[in-house]
């Protein structure tokens, strides 16, 4: 009973005012249902829409009626009813209503599907009904706008999203308007007013109305999406830069801050610079993400307002000063951190280097010859030359590290100081080692010193002991030449005391050549006490030399007494012969000088050893 009075309340509302004004003929087709069920409808009318109904007419079917007996006569409850009922058969329907109103099964020419009709009729309430629904809540968001635009601390995401999507029931009702058009049209040229008639014309407006209200606030609603979109965008990004800002300023720059150390040794550099690397990858997650906050930015920026254009220039400006900072304290770090591994590279290098030349100045050197010790003379000299360029390179990389410890970017924009604590504690660690290693390297080059002068002493005693035996076998030389070559006399005076000259300056080389080689076993003597080592000079040179130079002394003096001899015996000769009358004294002379010449001429050389020279 409730769902009936609903339907008929329903129905009731359909027609307009001027149709319910002339009152309505009702039909309740008896043909398929029972009695009671027409009775209770009859009644329902009579409860409902009295007023509004001024003819029921019950449809019988031929052969139930007329074999049944109601206990209920119409007739004679019109007064009561407020209504006339009346029972009449299918094809007797056209004697109260025109047959235009009715359809083909009463025997009518009105085209009507019901079926079809109530489908339209669904789309078209559907549509009123969600149409109007969301012109309230659309209008409501819209209004709203305004009042949340100065309460900017409202959430952005209020009462946007209506109970309905507004494409859908735009597109429904484009569609419904369309369907009502088409059959207007298709009404209009048949002649006839079709299955809807007036109520279609009426409903037309009606979709048109609430279509164009609801472009109308679906454009405002769009536009209202588009900025608070907009605005929530730059909220996200204004939210992201200051995330990306607050990480670089806060935790990122507290781990720089951290890593001021330039390690002790290589292997401490090395750590370091792993550690650095590792903040480095964290630091990179962070400019990937403002890479993509400035690409955001530009694009927002290719299409914003005057005051949105303002606000991203002002974010752009502030990530990027904090980025480029962040970035220039991670690259003059890096710097450092490279500086200091090529610093202690140098380092590590150049005492080894150190290591190695003491080592050497360390061992006793006991070379065979000059020419070994020239050899070692010049390692010694190119190992000097390679610590001194090591030193001069650590001198140099020293202070290219602590240049670059002074120029690393600042803090903050306010901070224009100099390194100081750790940074101080690195200077003063680097200028240390360059003094250690310019000490190490000093009293190595005072040891190379001794050990040079000492090899020069060593050199200079191999030369004399050489040149000494070159002096030996000089004079051993002068007396074969003196005993095999001079053995001729004069065959007169002025020959003989030619002879006798060149024999006196053959004297005197061999002299010299004697001299020298005494002085050359006297500096082998004072070398080796300075050396503190024996040498072969003072057990075999000197003995052979003097033992040269006695048998070249004893020969000679032979040689100089025959040239003397020589040159008495052909004085006394030539006077005689230039005397026109010779004595007998002159010619005892002559004879005497002869018979003595010959008698020395017979005489063997004895060496000082013995040995018989002829």
């Amino acid at each position: 009973m409730e769902e009936l009075s609903a339907t008929l309340d329903y129905l009731l509302s359909i027609p307009s005012e001027k149709c319910k004004a002339r009152g309505f003929t009702v039909i309740v087709d008896g043909r398929k249902s029972q009695w009671n069920i027409v009775k209770t409808v009859v009644l329902m009318l009579q409860n409902v829409i009295p007023a509004e109904v001024s003819l029921v007419c019950v449809v019988k079917p031929d052969e139930f009626w007329d074999k049944k007996v109601t206990h209920f006569c119409f007739w004679k409850e019109k007064d009561r009813l407020g209504f006339e009922v009346i029972l009449v058969s299918a094809n007797k329907l056209t004697r109260y209503i025109e047959p235009c109103q009715l359809t083909d099964d009463f025997g009518g020419s009105l085209d009507y599907d019901h079926s079809d009709w109530l489908n339209k009729r669904l789309v078209f309430e559907k549509f009123t009904k969600e149409s109007t629904s969301l012109l309230d809540e659309l209008s409501i968001i819209n209004e709203s706008d305004k009042s949340s635009t100065v309460d900017k601390d409202k959430s952005a995401d209020c009462a946007l999203l209506p109970s309905f999507d507004p494409e859908t029931v735009l597109q429904t009702g484009h569609e419904l308007l369309s369907e009502l058009q088409q059959r207007r049209f298709n009404g209009s040229e048949g002649g006839g007013g079709g299955q809807g008639g007036e109520e279609e014309l009426l409903a037309q407006p009606q979709v048109m109305k609430l279509l164009d209200s609801l472009r109308e606030q679906y454009t405002r609603y769009q536009e209202l999406c588009r900025q608070r979109n907009k605005r929530t965008q730059l909220d996200e990004i204004h939210a992201k830069v200051m995330q990306v800002v607050t990480w670089l300023q806060g935790p990122g720059s507290e781990l720089l801050k951290t890593q001021q150390e330039i390690g002790d040794s290589m292997r401490a550099a090395q750590a370091l610079q792993q550690k650095h690397e590792e903040i480095e990858s964290q630091h990179s997650e962070w400019f990937a993400v403002y890479v993509e906050l400035n690409q955001q930015i530009a694009a927002l920026l290719s299409a914003g307002e005057e005051e949105e254009v303002v606000e991203l220039k002002a974010l752009q400006q502030q990530l990027s000063d904090v980025c480029y900072r962040q970035a220039a304290q991670l690259e003059g770090r890096q710097n450092v951190l490279q500086a200091a591994q090529g610093f202690h590279s140098n380092t590590q290098e150049l005492s080894q280097q150190l290591d190695g030349l003491l080592g050497m100045l360390c061992a006793d050197v006991a070379p065979a010859d000059g020419a070994s010790i020239q050899q070692n003379l010049k390692l010694l000299e190119e190992k000097l030359q390679t610590v001194e360029a090591g030193l001069t390179s650590l001198r140099q990389k020293g202070a290219l590290l602590m240049e670059q410890m002074c120029s690393q970017p600042s803090w903050s924009l306010e901070e224009t100081e100099s390194p100081a604590g750790e940074q101080q504690d690195n200077v003063q660690h680097i200028q240390a080692v360059m003094e250690e290693m310019q000490l190490r390297k000093q009293r190595c080059e005072d040891m190379v010193d001794v050990r040079r002068l000492k090899m020069l002493q060593m050199v200079q005693l191999f030369k004399c002991e050489e040149d000494a035996l070159q002096a030996v076998e000089w004079l051993g030389e002068l007396l074969d030449a003196l005993l095999k070559t001079h053995v001729r006399l004069g065959e007169d005076t002025q020959e003989t005391r030619t002879m006798l000259d060149k024999h006196r300056k053959f004297v005197d080389v061999a002299q010299s050549t004697y001299d020298y080689g005494r002085q050359l076993l006297q500096a082998t003597v004072v070398l080796c006490q300075s050396l503190r080592c024996t040498t072969r000079s003072s057990g075999d040179t000197l003995p052979r030399l003097n033992r040269v130079w006695k048998q070249f002394t004893v020969s000679t003096e032979e040689r100089q007494q025959r040239l003397e001899l020589t040159l008495t015996f052909h004085t006394a000769a030539e006077k005689v012969l230039q005397l026109e009358c010779v004595d007998a004294e002159s010619l005892d002379e002559v004879d005497s000088s002869g018979k003595t010449l010959l008698d020395r001429l017979t005489m063997p050389v004895i060496f000082p050893d013995g040995e018989p020279k002829q």
